[in-house]
């Protein structure tokens, strides 16, 4: 495709984008109004709205699993219940609150139950300071891609490192099962395991990190 036409596609794709966006959030705000007054059927109905969105692409990726998921999601509804009437529009829409809560509820979790995840605290910290000071475009680049980019990196970085350790990693941290399990499964003890386990999330972090490095050294070599 010429580079004109590429760059009206792109030009377009982005107006479609926040015309979308513009009539979701004047939808958004009829039903926020009538949920601040009491109406229940108004917050169910933003609720399922958007639930499974921060579901797929907000707890799902970074927790790592159904069970953590769905539970930091009830957590997200019981807040956005409780906090409903101090929500105050301000032109950037609904859902940005809304994903800033269940990011909050996810580092919550992640800090009470120290669980084993491929996504650290502080960078989860760093996310909802973004997350606060994001315009409503780029909020909802980030949230369509989330959950994409976050599954693509991992596999990539998975693919790259012992395929002892990738396997380590995906039975434990991705399936979420047992220590005494994983560890009967690759034959060895479960004191050796932890020792495998620390060693296969270092190599993982170390993977991530150096794909990381690769982009920024690409970005700059286009500029």
């Amino acid at each position: 495709m010429p580079e004109g036409h590429a760059t009206r596609a792109a030009t377009d794709d982005l107006d479609a984008l926040q015309k979308r966006r513009a009539e979701s959030d004047a939808a958004d705000r009829v039903l926020v109004t009538k949920a601040q007054q009491g109406d229940r059927s108004a917050l169910g109905e933003l609720l399922q709205k958007h639930g499974p969105g921060l579901y797929r692409s907000v707890l799902l990726p970074r927790l790592g699993n159904e069970a953590a998921a769905k539970e930091a999601l009830s957590e997200t509804y019981a807040k956005v219940v409780a906090n409903i009437g101090k929500f105050v529009w301000q032109n950037v829409g609904f859902y940005p609150w809304l994903r800033t809560v269940a990011l909050r509820v996810a580092l919550d979790q992640l800090r009470a139950k120290k669980r084993l995840v491929l996504f650290e605290e502080d960078d989860l910290a760093r996310e909802i300071d973004a997350a606060e000071t994001a315009t409503p475009v780029e909020q909802q680049v980030s949230d369509h891609r989330d959950r994409e980019a976050a599954r693509a990196q991992v596999e990539d970085a998975l693919g790259r490192i012992n395929p002892r350790y990738a396997r380590a990693i995906r039975l434990r941290v991705l399936e979420e099962r047992t220590r005494d399990e994983v560890a009967a499964e690759l034959g060895v003890t479960p004191a050796t395991f932890d020792v495998l386990l620390h060693r296969a999330i270092a190599s993982l972090k170390k993977a991530l990190g150096e794909r990381g490095q690769a982009g920024v050294a690409s970005e700059k070599d286009d500029e």
